[in-house]
């Protein structure tokens, strides 16, 4: 009996003696005993810490991708409806331009920002003294012009003079210099060949759906003096807003 009672203690002094950071430490028997797995390996709890090379649960990276996908449906149930709206816009309703060269000088000058808006010209015809955007005819480059002829009216420039139907449209405009002008063909578009004329155009009757375009600088435009009249196709709408420079905001009627 006191050779076991010795056994006893020396085995509880041995447990006493387990540094502070063993696994068994401060451990009861029984619940040493519990965790011991067979050959006496400490049995695992089921925990596993990420920070020291775990990997996550199933069910948490499940729902860690289902909360990604969400959110990039939402994104894209904002994102696309407003991407088609912008090109609708764009395509049928209004258009941002920059004001490139100097031909409409004062009234519009170089690198100033406009809103071309496209609707009213799917129920009307342009109208006279409007600020339009149109595709050069042959090259197809955007340049912005003012309307000063238009379908049934004759258009001519006598004496540095613009007249319409025999009247003097105001502004006068005053050629300063020679231009080379294209005739144009019967349906307003331009023809081959050119013809010069000092500062008398002209007199040319306008067709149905062909208009006549100068620029404001009459001394620094390349316009229907020069390419001729344009059929209402190559015009792609009229300016509405100069939104930039805010100085210098303008809403044209």
């Amino acid at each position: 009996m006191k050779m076991s009672t010795r056994n006893q203690e020396a085995k509880s002094s041995r447990r006493e003696l387990l540094p502070a950071d063993h696994p068994q430490a401060g451990v009861s028997p029984a619940e040493q005993s519990s965790r011991l797995g067979p050959g006496g390996a400490v049995a695992s709890t089921g925990s596993v810490d990420p920070a020291v090379g775990g990997s996550l649960p199933a069910s948490q990276n499940m729902t860690t991708a289902a909360a990604i996908v969400s959110t990039l449906k939402e994104v894209l149930q904002i994102v696309l409806p407003a991407i088609f709206l912008a090109a609708l816009i764009h395509l049928f309703l209004a258009q941002a331009t920059i004001v490139r060269g100097q031909s409409m000088q004062p009234n519009l000058r170089p690198e100033e920002r406009l809103i071309m808006e496209k609707l009213s010209y799917y129920f009307q015809a342009p109208r006279h003294n409007e600020i339009v955007v149109l595709d050069m005819p042959e090259s197809r480059a955007l340049i912005i012009k003012r309307v000063v002829g238009i379908p049934g009216e004759t258009v001519e420039i006598h004496q540095g003079r613009l007249l319409v139907d025999g009247r003097e449209s105001v502004p006068t405009m005053v050629v300063k210099q020679d231009l080379q002008a294209r005739t144009a063909a019967e349906d307003g578009r331009t023809a081959p060949g050119f013809g010069s004329f000092h500062s008398d155009y002209g007199p040319v009757t306008l067709a149905e759906d062909v208009f006549f375009v100068l620029g404001d600088n009459r001394d620094n435009s390349n316009d229907s003096r020069t390419f001729g009249p344009v059929h209402r196709d190559y015009i792609r709408g009229r300016i509405w807003v100069r939104y930039w420079p805010l100085t210098r905001f303008t809403i044209f009627r």
